[in-house]
């Protein structure tokens, strides 16, 4: 049977599919239903965002689905943008919101943060899965790179003296907080 990935961003899309192909199965998107638009993200939490769209992925498919929420956390900004990632500011585009981001930060010495992800697999009988990944990292003054979307040109990993836009999309699937949730999730699902 296949999978549907509730998810219509071509970037978490390309991520996912690379992540999930272990499994074997066939993936779908939302997009092959004719399915364009996303269900209301207005959960409290990561976690609850992520089931909002996978109960609507199975009920409009009959597939079962995987679905993930993740976001940026920034310490300095108490927690922001959090469960708001991607309507940060009232902004519109990635290059919008990571300038509003930057602005923000400009006279903020604590560049701390954190990217989050709950990624969750629902079965149509109402089976259910979830797994978490985090990965820490600071904020940049400045955008860099041009690999990957969302806020990886402004998020910096000290480790790999590059931001996250820098690197290759193996690279950043090895260490990213999508890859350590799918991983987790893939796991849970080949050992049940």
């Amino acid at each position: 049977m296949p999978i549907v990935l509730a998810t219509a961003n071509p970037g978490k899309l390309a991520e996912i599919e690379a992540l999930m192909s272990p499994l074997g199965q066939e993936i779908k998107t939302l997009a092959d239903f004719g399915i364009t638009q996303g269900p209301e993200e207005n959960g409290a939490t990561f976690e609850e965002n992520a089931w909002i769209k996978a109960e609507q992925a199975v009920k409009n498919t009959a597939l079962p689905a995987l679905a993930e929420d993740s976001g940026l956390c920034v310490p300095a900004l108490d927690g922001a943008p959090g469960i708001l990632s991607a309507r940060f500011g009232g902004c519109s585009s990635d290059r919008e919101r990571n300038a509003h981001l930057l602005h923000l930060m400009s006279a903020v010495d604590d560049r701390r943060a954190y990217f989050i992800c709950v990624a969750v697999f629902l079965y149509p009988d109402g089976k259910r899965f979830s797994a978490q990944g985090r990965l820490d990292g600071e904020i940049l003054r400045q955008e860099r790179g041009e690999n990957g979307f969302g806020y990886d040109p402004v998020f910096f990993l000290p480790q790999k003296g590059k931001s996250m836009a820098e690197l290759p999309i193996e690279e950043k699937s090895s260490l990213s907080h999508r890859g350590k949730a799918l991983r987790q999730l893939l796991c849970l699902l080949t050992n049940q």
